[in-house]
């Protein structure tokens, strides 16, 4: 049986971790089976991709406290990778990670502060070579 290999854009707009979580694994998931991926983190998602900021990152930050703190419970019994890791393995593995440089300068970070093998996207490149290139255009 061969893969079916497709170019991927996998747009991630929140800092919420269970949503950069599963943007993270669906693009590590297509990654490995083939597929050319690219990540765009934008709006609040810029925080996912700040080196600091990314250890903070809890689930379901709006329902009551004891909900999210289960869940990110049981994200650690079940010893599933953390975001950092996950982009260490993307990173390794080839996947392309950008920062949104407009969210970048309104959320008063620099390029150093990004998680390390994140670039600053140029906007007309990555929506013209990437999206619209893109077999799928997937947003988390």
């Amino acid at each position: 049986m061969t893969k079916i290999i497709k170019n991927v854009s996998i747009m991630c707009f929140h800092d919420e971790l269970c949503q950069v979580f599963n943007a993270l694994m669906t693009a590590l998931s297509l990654l490995r089976e083939g597929s050319k991926v690219t990540i765009f983190f934008g709006s609040r998602g810029i925080n996912a991709v700040h080196k600091d900021k990314v250890k903070e990152l809890k689930c379901l930050p709006d329902a009551p406290k004891e909900i999210g703190d289960a869940v990110m419970k049981k994200m650690e019994e079940m010893e599933l990778p953390t975001a950092e890791d996950l982009f260490i393995m993307l990173i390794a593995e080839g996947a392309t990670v950008l920062a949104c440089p407009l969210n970048v300068s309104l959320f008063e970070m620099v390029p150093s502060d990004l998680v390390e093998g994140v670039k600053v996207a140029d906007p007309a490149k990555y929506y013209k070579e990437v999206v619209i290139q893109a077999d799928m255009n997937l947003t988390f």
